[in-house]
């Protein structure tokens, strides 16, 4: 596995409950400020295996990525279930739930 990889799995699974992370904030405290869509395929090949919290991370304008019904509204459910509130068009406030690693 690359070590860029094992940074991302890494950054991804210490999200706390009730957070988010964008997919390029998980790409620079992973050490590649520019490999957002690296996270994207990270997140989709490694989710199951790594058991990671996929949920938590969406893209740079707060909202779920996801555009299928049913994917977006798995990402919602869990989010909300966290604690996160998610509009309707999917949008979270990350002034409020934006994880910022030490």
């Amino acid at each position: 596995m690359q070590p860029f990889t094992t940074q991302v799995i890494e950054v991804i699974s210490s999200i706390p409950e009730g957070k988010v992370m964008t997919y390029g904030q998980v790409a620079r405290a992973a050490g590649s400020p520019r490999a957002a869509r690296q996270v994207v395929r990270v997140l989709h090949s490694m989710s199951s295996k790594y058991n990671l919290p996929w949920h938590r991370v969406v893209n740079a304008q707060g909202e779920i990525a996801l555009k299928d019904d049913e994917s977006f509204f798995l990402q919602k459910m869990h989010l909300e279930a966290e604690g996160v509130t998610v509009g309707e068009d999917g949008r979270i406030d990350l002034a409020e739930f934006q994880y910022e690693p030490c």
